[in-house]
Protein backbone atom coordinates (compact mmCIF):
# COMPACT_ATOMS: atom_id res chain seq x y z
CA UNK A 1 0.00 0.00 0.00
CA UNK A 2 2.99 2.35 0.62
CA UNK A 3 4.44 1.47 -2.68
CA UNK A 4 0.83 2.22 -4.60
CA UNK A 5 -0.01 5.41 -2.40
CA UNK A 6 3.59 6.96 -3.11
CA UNK A 7 3.37 5.89 -6.54
CA UNK A 8 0.28 7.54 -7.36
CA UNK A 9 0.94 10.96 -5.22
CA UNK A 10 4.39 10.78 -7.47
CA UNK A 11 2.03 10.61 -10.47
CA UNK A 12 -0.09 13.09 -9.59
CA UNK A 13 2.56 15.66 -8.62
CA UNK A 14 3.94 15.50 -12.27
CA UNK A 15 1.52 16.45 -13.30
CA UNK A 16 0.65 19.22 -10.86
CA UNK A 17 4.28 20.36 -11.78
CA UNK A 18 4.13 20.30 -15.26
CA UNK A 19 0.50 22.17 -15.69
CA UNK A 20 1.78 24.64 -13.05
CA UNK A 21 4.08 25.56 -15.74
CA UNK A 22 2.24 25.38 -18.48
CA UNK A 23 -0.45 27.63 -16.85
CA UNK A 24 1.85 30.17 -16.11
CA UNK A 25 3.33 30.04 -19.55
CA UNK A 26 -0.35 30.74 -20.62
CA UNK A 27 -0.42 33.83 -18.39
CA UNK A 28 2.56 35.12 -19.78
CA UNK A 29 1.98 34.80 -23.25
CA UNK A 30 2.19 31.12 -24.74
CA UNK A 31 -1.25 30.32 -26.18
CA UNK A 32 0.11 27.18 -27.96
CA UNK A 33 0.62 25.23 -24.33
CA UNK A 34 -3.43 24.93 -25.33
CA UNK A 35 -2.87 23.28 -28.11
CA UNK A 36 -0.24 20.94 -26.74
CA UNK A 37 -2.83 19.72 -24.36
CA UNK A 38 -0.86 21.02 -21.34
CA UNK A 39 -3.36 22.96 -19.52
CA UNK A 40 -5.36 19.22 -18.21
CA UNK A 41 -4.63 16.70 -15.69
CA UNK A 42 -3.89 14.10 -17.87
CA UNK A 43 -0.02 12.46 -17.49
CA UNK A 44 0.06 11.07 -20.86
CA UNK A 45 0.78 15.15 -22.07
CA UNK A 46 3.53 15.23 -20.12
CA UNK A 47 5.06 11.37 -19.27
CA UNK A 48 7.96 9.83 -21.55
CA UNK A 49 8.76 6.00 -20.13
CA UNK A 50 11.91 6.54 -19.18
CA UNK A 51 12.05 9.83 -18.18
CA UNK A 52 8.76 9.91 -16.33
CA UNK A 53 8.70 6.80 -15.07
CA UNK A 54 12.09 4.37 -14.83
CA UNK A 55 14.60 6.95 -13.90
CA UNK A 56 12.10 8.86 -11.10
CA UNK A 57 11.26 5.61 -10.01
CA UNK A 58 15.09 4.00 -9.69
CA UNK A 59 16.08 7.79 -7.76
CA UNK A 60 13.17 7.23 -5.94
CA UNK A 61 13.79 3.58 -4.53
CA UNK A 62 17.39 5.01 -3.93
CA UNK A 63 15.72 6.72 -1.50
CA UNK A 64 17.59 10.57 -2.13
CA UNK A 65 16.63 11.74 -5.71
CA UNK A 66 13.07 12.90 -6.87
CA UNK A 67 12.86 14.05 -9.93
CA UNK A 68 9.97 15.58 -11.67
CA UNK A 69 10.06 12.89 -14.46
CA UNK A 70 8.39 15.06 -17.09
CA UNK A 71 8.89 18.44 -19.36
CA UNK A 72 6.44 20.51 -21.38
CA UNK A 73 7.57 22.48 -24.28
CA UNK A 74 7.29 26.50 -23.54
CA UNK A 75 7.52 28.84 -26.81
CA UNK A 76 9.81 31.00 -25.02
CA UNK A 77 9.55 33.72 -27.36
CA UNK A 78 6.13 34.36 -26.67
CA UNK A 79 6.59 34.98 -23.24
CA UNK A 80 6.03 38.63 -23.01
CA UNK A 81 8.81 39.41 -20.24
CA UNK A 82 11.67 37.89 -18.33
CA UNK A 83 9.94 38.52 -15.12
CA UNK A 84 6.82 36.25 -16.49
CA UNK A 85 10.00 33.66 -17.99
CA UNK A 86 11.22 33.60 -14.49
CA UNK A 87 8.00 33.43 -12.82
CA UNK A 88 7.15 30.10 -15.50
CA UNK A 89 10.34 28.22 -14.01
CA UNK A 90 9.15 29.41 -10.93
CA UNK A 91 5.86 27.50 -11.09
CA UNK A 92 6.63 24.25 -11.01
CA UNK A 93 8.96 23.76 -8.05
CA UNK A 94 6.04 25.88 -6.15
CA UNK A 95 3.86 23.01 -6.93
CA UNK A 96 6.25 20.68 -5.02
CA UNK A 97 6.34 22.79 -2.36
CA UNK A 98 2.55 23.10 -2.55
CA UNK A 99 2.09 19.57 -2.12
CA UNK A 100 5.18 19.11 0.30
CA UNK A 101 2.59 21.41 2.97
CA UNK A 102 -0.31 19.17 2.13
CA UNK A 103 1.10 16.02 3.23
CA UNK A 104 3.00 17.90 6.34
CA UNK A 105 0.63 20.10 7.92
CA UNK A 106 -1.26 17.20 8.93
CA UNK A 107 2.24 16.25 11.02
CA UNK A 108 2.64 19.97 12.07
CA UNK A 109 -0.93 19.96 13.64
CA UNK A 110 -0.46 16.54 15.21
CA UNK A 111 -3.67 14.55 13.73
CA UNK A 112 -0.80 11.65 13.71
CA UNK A 113 -0.48 11.55 17.21
CA UNK A 114 -2.20 8.47 18.59
CA UNK A 115 -3.95 7.24 15.34
CA UNK A 116 -1.65 4.60 14.75
CA UNK A 117 -4.87 2.55 13.53
CA UNK A 118 -4.98 4.10 10.26
CA UNK A 119 -1.87 1.88 9.35
CA UNK A 120 -0.01 2.43 6.27
CA UNK A 121 -0.95 6.38 6.20
CA UNK A 122 1.26 7.73 7.82
CA UNK A 123 4.26 6.20 6.35
CA UNK A 124 2.99 6.96 2.96
CA UNK A 125 2.12 10.34 3.91
CA UNK A 126 5.86 11.19 5.63
CA UNK A 127 7.92 9.96 2.74
CA UNK A 128 5.75 11.69 0.25
CA UNK A 129 6.39 14.87 1.98
CA UNK A 130 9.93 14.26 2.02
CA UNK A 131 9.47 13.55 -1.89
CA UNK A 132 8.11 16.53 -2.25
CA UNK A 133 10.43 18.67 -0.24
CA UNK A 134 13.02 16.43 -2.06
CA UNK A 135 12.33 17.42 -5.18
CA UNK A 136 11.34 21.13 -4.91
CA UNK A 137 15.08 21.56 -3.48
CA UNK A 138 16.67 19.66 -6.40
CA UNK A 139 14.57 21.68 -8.80
CA UNK A 140 15.58 25.08 -6.94
CA UNK A 141 19.00 24.24 -7.70
CA UNK A 142 20.65 26.98 -10.15
CA UNK A 143 21.98 24.47 -12.37
CA UNK A 144 21.73 24.86 -16.27
CA UNK A 145 18.43 22.30 -17.16
CA UNK A 146 16.84 22.90 -14.09
CA UNK A 147 13.86 25.08 -12.54
CA UNK A 148 15.84 26.55 -10.40
CA UNK A 149 18.51 27.76 -13.14
CA UNK A 150 15.81 29.08 -15.65
CA UNK A 151 14.52 31.15 -12.54
CA UNK A 152 17.72 33.38 -13.05
CA UNK A 153 18.38 33.10 -16.16
CA UNK A 154 16.45 35.68 -18.09
CA UNK A 155 18.58 38.25 -15.98
CA UNK A 156 21.62 36.96 -16.47
CA UNK A 157 24.04 38.99 -19.30
CA UNK A 158 23.26 37.48 -22.98
CA UNK A 159 27.31 36.27 -22.78
CA UNK A 160 26.97 34.04 -19.64
CA UNK A 161 23.68 32.88 -20.67
CA UNK A 162 25.30 31.87 -23.94
CA UNK A 163 28.10 29.68 -22.12
CA UNK A 164 25.76 27.80 -19.78
CA UNK A 165 23.69 26.56 -22.79
CA UNK A 166 26.68 24.62 -23.50
CA UNK A 167 26.24 22.93 -19.79
CA UNK A 168 22.61 22.26 -19.83
CA UNK A 169 22.41 19.03 -22.22
CA UNK A 170 25.20 18.12 -18.80
CA UNK A 171 22.53 19.17 -16.20
CA UNK A 172 21.49 15.77 -15.20
CA UNK A 173 24.62 14.42 -14.66
CA UNK A 174 26.10 17.22 -13.01
CA UNK A 175 22.93 16.50 -10.38
CA UNK A 176 23.89 13.32 -10.23
CA UNK A 177 27.50 14.02 -9.84
CA UNK A 178 26.64 15.92 -6.56
CA UNK A 179 24.41 12.66 -4.73
CA UNK A 180 26.92 9.85 -5.57
CA UNK A 181 30.08 12.22 -3.59
CA UNK A 182 30.88 13.81 -0.98
CA UNK A 183 30.89 17.48 -1.07
CA UNK A 184 29.51 20.67 0.40
CA UNK A 185 26.46 21.07 -2.14
CA UNK A 186 25.03 17.47 -1.27
CA UNK A 187 25.19 18.50 2.54
CA UNK A 188 23.61 21.94 2.09
CA UNK A 189 20.85 20.19 0.00
CA UNK A 190 20.06 17.82 3.12
CA UNK A 191 20.45 20.29 5.42
CA UNK A 192 17.72 22.48 3.43
CA UNK A 193 15.31 19.12 2.85
CA UNK A 194 15.73 18.80 7.10
CA UNK A 195 14.70 22.28 7.94
CA UNK A 196 11.80 21.91 5.70
CA UNK A 197 10.63 18.30 6.59
CA UNK A 198 11.47 18.31 10.47
CA UNK A 199 10.51 21.97 10.69
CA UNK A 200 6.63 21.18 9.80
CA UNK A 201 7.10 18.35 12.32
CA UNK A 202 7.16 14.84 9.77
CA UNK A 203 7.93 12.07 12.06
CA UNK A 204 11.11 10.66 11.29
CA UNK A 205 10.12 7.21 12.24
CA UNK A 206 7.25 7.37 9.95
CA UNK A 207 9.50 8.65 7.07
CA UNK A 208 12.08 5.81 7.94
CA UNK A 209 9.17 3.10 8.41
CA UNK A 210 7.38 4.31 4.59
CA UNK A 211 10.97 4.37 3.20
CA UNK A 212 11.75 0.94 4.10
CA UNK A 213 8.38 -0.19 2.65
CA UNK A 214 8.80 1.42 -0.25
CA UNK A 215 11.67 -0.21 -0.96
CA UNK A 216 11.27 -3.47 0.11
CA UNK A 217 8.25 -3.35 -2.25
CA UNK A 218 11.03 -2.90 -5.21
Amino acid sequence: MVFISVLIFWLVSLCLHEYAHARVAYAGGDTSVVGKGYLTMNPLRYMHPVLSIVLPMVFLALGYIALPGGAVYIDTTRIRSRGWLSLVSLAGPMANLAMFLFCALPFALGWHIGRDDLGSLWPSLALCAYFQALAFVLNMLPIPGLDGYGVIEPFLPDGIRQSLDYVRPAGFFILLAIFITENPVKHAVGRWIDTLVLGLDVSPAYLIEGLTLFRSTL
